[in-house]
């Protein structure tokens, strides 16, 4: 585990909306919130987005919530839609909340907790609107025990997506991210259509085509400790599909 940095004030106290989408996360989600709201950052505050786990995350985080009145929120949403469509409302809610600043990051442990201050000095130090926790970039690691067909599906995906789209960001498809609010308000989250992992693909083409400036920071990527991995079949079709939809979607789309 690495040691947070310590940012200087004003930038510690910045109010930071870290969005957390959970499905079937009840073991992993109490240790994330406990790391999270053990940083040093006091203005952090946590926005848990549920699908209506049927193993009980919702109910966790109703707890965590109700120990931590003033720093974590509880978004209960029908049922599982996809992973655009929690995060969509999650930031829409944080952004609503004014939140001057929205992270992502997975329940799953993945993402270093550790790793979001320096993550928040490099925004606040440059003019970029979002910054990328990269797995791709020098120094970026990934675990040992990541099994090597994940590693070959993502960097695959990575080729691939940056073939068509000619986005320079060497991790398309990271899920660890700052955002700017008021990036994410040029960007329009009523413009993001897609539901699935293909989501960060989509906001990254966005925030690119806009002319927000993106920057990449070195993290290591963690195996998850619990539970099973929320990839299928069907998010698989819908990540090579949407590169081409992208191109036309967004086609005027000029910052």
């Amino acid at each position: 585990m690495i040691e947070p940095v310590q940012l200087p004030a004003p930038w510690r106290d910045a109010r930071l909306t870290v969005v957390v989408p959970t499905y079937n996360e009840a073991g992993n989600l109490p240790v994330l919130v406990e790391r999270l709201l053990a940083l040093p950052l006091p203005g952090l505050k946590v926005l848990v987005a549920d699908d209506n786990s049927p193993d009980g995350t919702g109910e966790v985080a109703d707890k965590l919530a109700i120990e931590h009145p003033d720093r974590v929120q509880v978004v209960h949403r029908a049922g599982k839609e996809g992973l655009g469509r929690a995060y969509v409302d999650g930031i829409g809610r944080a952004l609503d909340g004014g939140a001057e600043y929205v992270a992502q990051m997975d329940a799953d442990l993945s993402h270093p907790p550790e790793a979001l201050p320096g993550m928040l000095g490099a925004l606040l130090s440059t003019r970029a609107g979002v910054v990328i926790g990269s797995r791709y970039v020098p120094g970026g690691q990934l675990d040992e025990n990541w099994p090597l067909y994940r590693r070959a599906l993502s960097g695959w995906a990575n080729l691939y997506v940056h073939t068509l789209l000619r986005v320079r960001i060497r991790d398309l498809t990271a899920g660890f991210k700052i955002w700017r609010a008021d990036a994410l308000r040029d960007i329009g989250l009523d413009r993001v259509q897609s539901n699935g992992y293909s989501f960060q693909v989509e906001m990254h083409y966005l925030a690119t085509k806009l002319g927000h400036t993106i920057l990449e920071v070195p993290i290591r990527f963690e195996e998850r400790r619990e539970g099973a991995s929320k990839m299928t079949t069907a998010t698989k079709i819908e990540s090579a599909l949407m590169p081409f939809k992208l191109r036309s979607r967004h086609r005027n789309i000029q910052g």
